[in-house]
């Protein structure tokens, strides 16, 4: 049975705090005119969205719709055709040439959390979440180490600190990469679904972290078909539905009333799928 959103499985700890990186009076993040093609299939075809600082927008839609898109090139895990993506103060123009220091700049904004859990299995779950912190940004081992059992306070784990990921159960794993994916600090945290792979009864402590994110302020996008979460966490909801924005709103007008049949359709089917 999944555990309830309401019951944290996280001990009490103090919250590491948001990078916000937001210029005051404007949205952390700016989507507008982004396509994608590939091949000769079209999967975006001019998406335009913001999300403000400190907020949760949730995008759903049916499979093959562009949700995965649009999330792998915020993070620049995919390179738009066209369209400018902004995060903070870093800005990427696709439709001229962009160069490897604006992709990199651009990626650093974010952290990301797959659907698969994708540690590292030679290393130690402390190892898994310093590794970025001291490759990649090359802090200080000690304060990558404090700042890594803070995070796995957060997330409920610490007492797993020296175990290897084998020893962890499937959402023990996704919760250390959310951890790992804090640890560089990012502005911005991306979910591409992550309880997608997790059996029913792991799914709740997955939600119930990213929750507890939510409440402390982290500027969250998710890819996601738990409603639940999204009714209770969600600031806005994008509905999409071949590579464009079908409906947008606040999670009552989107999942209680949504106004187009495309999006009523695929929420029969998804809350009663018999």
């Amino acid at each position: 049975m999944t555990q309830p959103l309401g019951t944290s499985t996280a001990t009490s700890a103090p919250s590491l705090s948001p990078a916000e990186g937001a210029t005051p009076g404007r949205p952390l993040v700016s989507v507008r005119g982004l396509t994608k093609t590939f091949g000769d299939h079209r999967v975006l075809r001019s998406i335009d969205f913001e999300v403000p600082v400190g907020t949760v927008t949730v995008l759903i839609g049916p499979s093959g719709s562009g949700k995965t898109t649009v999330l792998r090139s915020l993070n620049v895990l995919e390179t738009p055709d066209t369209g400018v993506i902004r995060i903070g103060d870093v800005e990427a123009d696709f439709s001229t040439a962009v160069t490897k220091r604006q992709m990199k700049a651009l990626r650093a904004q974010s952290g990301m959390v797959f659907q698969a859990h994708n540690l590292f299995p030679h290393m130690k779950v402390l190892q898994n979440i310093t590794a970025g912190p001291i490759l990649v940004q090359h802090r200080n081992q000690a304060d990558a180490d404090s700042d890594a059992m803070q995070l796995l306070r957060i997330v409920g784990l610490a007492e797993k600190a020296d175990q290897y990921p084998y020893q962890l159960s499937g959402g023990q794993q996704q919760r250390v990469g959310i951890a790992r994916a804090l640890a560089i600090k990012p502005h911005l945290m991306l979910f591409d679904e992550p309880t997608s792979s997790l059996d029913p009864e792991l799914v709740g402590e997955v939600l119930e972290a990213m929750k507890d994110l939510a409440t402390q302020g982290w500027t969250m996008v998710v890819v996601t078909h738990e409603i639940r979460f999204a009714q209770q966490v969600a600031d806005q909801v994008l509905f999409m539905d071949d590579g464009i924005i079908v409906e947008r709103g606040t999670p009552a007008q989107v999942l209680t009333t949504p106004s187009s049949q495309r999006a009523r359709q695929f929420l029969r089917r998804l809350l009663d799928p018999i």
